[in-house]
């Protein structure tokens, strides 16, 4: 089983996987508890706050929120701020056409509310221009939000500079940098945001635990009320996946060079391949900057569901957009943004390599997508 879906989740890091076995029969107690089970917990869970604090270069372990998810921390950072924000006269909320699905609801949510959301569209290589953000940011905006890295396209975005431009303005910046770690030199210094969220399971850490670095200066209100996480998300935490979080993260961090080194030749080689052996073939954001594990390509007069089930009869997983789209009959938002037509968009596979990718997992695939079955062709 080959799987090149990395971009929405991947396998547990042993390390983890072996920390879990134990720590979920340790650490029980819930941590807002004040006998020793409860004071064990707690402690745990602030020692796991302060390494995500100290991976990410945040100033305090205070800025960081332990979440569901890394789609339940973005909605915290942009539904939260907008409830919070005390100058009403601030309703303007900037983004772009080809956000994350999270961060799309978020929008959609707070546009009812009576917020003002200008969505930003990318050129047709997936890049949304600097300038086109910046200029549609006036006098009257609260929050813009830009991803680090497009989970389809895995097209770079311009985050960090636009976190600087909207600082010096004195507009919030929240990123969504769920696709960064680990393919990225990605810490508060490459992206110096307001708000910033993620997820684990992307990192080689468990599904179910996010986190949202949240500056000490910027209040967000709680969509889940209760006095933990300071009093920012409600629940008690899980103490084993916020050290596994912690874990993950740290991983992710010493290892992006490392591994982007080692997987873009394996990409690059894998689009040679099938570029040269296919008629009809396009990757999409090929012209611009992209993470080095991520191919979008467009089978001209393909059915792209027909090709995705052929691949994975031949034991080879691949997505056809954004997991947390899947079963949709809509096409990608992105593709669309960039210019694709619907039918465009609907021939169109993402293949993205994970830690284990290698040559021979690159001539399997562009064999089986050579041997593409009749029943793919429309």
């Amino acid at each position: 089983m080959i799987s090149w879906d990395a971009n929405a989740g991947g396998p547990l890091l042993p390390k983890v996987a072996e920390h879990l076995t134990t720590s979920l029969r340790e650490s029980w107690g819930n941590p807002s508890s004040v006998h020793q089970i409860g004071r064990r917990a707690r402690k745990r869970l602030d020692e796991a706050r302060e390494r995500v604090a100290k991976a990410l270069g945040a100033s305090s372990p205070r800025e960081i929120i332990f979440t569901g998810s890394g789609s339940e921390a973005a909605a915290l950072a942009i539904v939260g701020a907008w409830r919070a924000r005390k100058d009403r006269s601030k309703r303007r909320v900037v983004t772009t056409t080809i956000e994350h699905p999270c961060v799309l609801g978020a929008m959609d949510v707070i546009e009812r509310d009576g917020a003002e959301v200008v969505r930003v569209a990318p050129g047709g290589d997936g890049a949304v221009p600097a300038e086109a953000v910046m200029a549609a940011i006036t006098s009257d905006t609260l929050l813009c939000s830009v991803m680090a890295v497009n989970n389809e396209t895995g097209v770079v975005q311009p985050a960090g500079a636009l976190a600087r431009a909207c600082t010096a303005r004195g507009v919030l910046f929240h990123c969504d940098a769920v696709q960064a770690f680990g393919r990225l030199p990605t810490s508060l210094r490459e992206l110096p945001v307001d708000l910033l969220s993620f997820s684990a399971h992307k990192l080689g850490g468990p599904a179910g635990v996010g986190v949202l670095f949240d500056r000490r200066a910027v209040d967000v209100e709680a969509l889940t009320p209760g006095h933990q996480e300071n009093g920012r998300r409600g629940g008690t935490q899980s103490v084993a996946f916020a050290e596994a979080a912690a874990m993950a993260l740290e991983h992710a961090v010493a290892t992006a060079d490392e591994f982007t080194a080692r997987v873009t030749p394996l990409r690059d080689a894998f689009e040679r391949e099938v570029l040269a052996r296919l008629p009809g073939l396009t990757v999409n954001g090929a012209g611009a900057t992209r993470v080095g594990n991520t191919s979008n390509l467009t089978f001209d007069g393909v059915d792209g569901e027909a090709l995705l089930i052929a691949l994975d009869l031949a034991g080879i997983c691949v997505s056809t957009g954004a997991a947390c789209a899947s079963g949709s009959v809509s096409p990608s938002h992105v593709l669309l943004a960039m210019g694709l037509t619907s039918s465009q968009a609907h021939s169109t596979l993402r293949f993205s390599l994970g830690p284990d990718a290698n040559q021979a997992q690159v001539d399997e695939v562009v064999a089986a997508l050579v041997r593409l079955p009749p029943g793919c062709r429309e």
